[in-house]
């Protein structure tokens, strides 16, 4: 069966725990189904599904859930990312075996590589799967960035169906032109900003985002306003977007995840918002009372681009 492709709003499912700190299945089924309603063209596993946190056994767990759960929905795709080729490898082979229609992957984060090793690395995923690998240059909020460069060097060897690229390297919109420029368009590009820089990323030429579950139905509204044209509509969602993932922003990848299992929580997804420990920041009350302001507005936002 070919693998699907990749391409408009691909949600990256958060991980529920239970009282037990154990993948809630019925959450996460629950949260995939709502996101397939809510109008995900894909699903897939990233560094805000809290993959580092979770045991080997897990991570697989995690991938053939999200497989399973998907149903054939929309394409399903697998954070790799490991801290050597073979367990990224080892990853990556499972998730195929199951069902996944690509693997992303971010570099080993605890050694500084050369660009010759990034490379080595990428084909090692691109030479043992079938399907395609997405690079991800999570630089901008955790590990080293990826050298254009190498990029070019991957595409130029495996074309762009086999290797895809979600470069977050700050700047982001700069980085993305760079790319794209290098390739001569060539390179499908996909940017993972929470939102905040959607709108610049779509005219940049992605060929889809990769946000997280808690403001799904917003950046779905943007996604199809721009492909419309409609900036009106699309800026009017992205403002209150922008806001909510400006306080994220605050607390790194913490900061990320308090308050998108908050707003899992408050949508009545997630029985709690348990994240896996240790980590270094909780949500305070007075930013959580910002955050459910803020998730008004956009809720008005999108009720009010609905009735236009």
């Amino acid at each position: 069966m070919m693998p699907k492709k990749l391409q408009g709003v691909l949600a990256i499912a958060h991980t529920p725990f239970t009282e037990a700190d154990e993948i809630d299945a019925g959450a996460l089924k629950k949260s995939i189904d709502w996101a397939f309603d809510t109008g995900a063209d894909g699903i897939g596993s990233g560094m805000v599904s809290e993959t580092f946190k979770l045991t080997g056994d897990e991570r697989l767990e995690l991938t053939r859930l999200l497989v399973e759960f998907a149903g054939g929905r929309g394409p399903v795709f697998a954070a790799v990312g490991a801290e050597s080729t073979k367990q990224s490898l080892a990853y990556a082979v499972a998730a195929e075996r199951v069902g996944c229609d690509a693997v992303m992957a971010v570099p080993p984060l605890t050694g500084r590589l050369t660009e010759a090793q990034l490379v080595d690395h990428f084909r090692a995923l691109a030479d043992g799967l079938s399907i395609p690998v997405i690079v991800q240059d999570a630089s901008g909020y955790v590990g080293q960035s990826i050298p254009i460069n190498a990029c070019v060097k991957l595409l130029e060897r495996y074309g762009s169906e086999k290797v895809l690229f979600k470069p977050e390297a700050a700047p982001n919109g700069p980085t993305l032109s760079a790319l794209r420029d290098a390739t001569g368009g060539r390179a499908r590009m996909f940017e993972g900003s929470g939102g905040v820089f959607l709108i610049d990323s779509y005219r940049r030429g992605i060929a889809g985002t990769m946000p997280g579950l808690d403001l799904l139905d917003g950046i779905v509204a943007i996604w199809r306003a721009l492909v419309k044209g409609d900036e009106r509509t699309a800026y009017r969602v992205y403002f209150p977007v922008c806001a909510i993932v400006a306080l994220e922003l605050q607390a790194g990848l913490d900061g990320f995840l308090a308050i998108e299992k908050h707003l899992m929580v408050k949508r009545g997804l997630f029985p709690s918002a348990r994240r896996r420990k240790p980590y270094g920041w909780d949500l305070d009350p007075e930013t959580a009372a910002e955050v459910d302001r803020l998730y008004e507005r956009l809720q008005n936002a999108l009720t009010f681009s609905l009735s236009e």
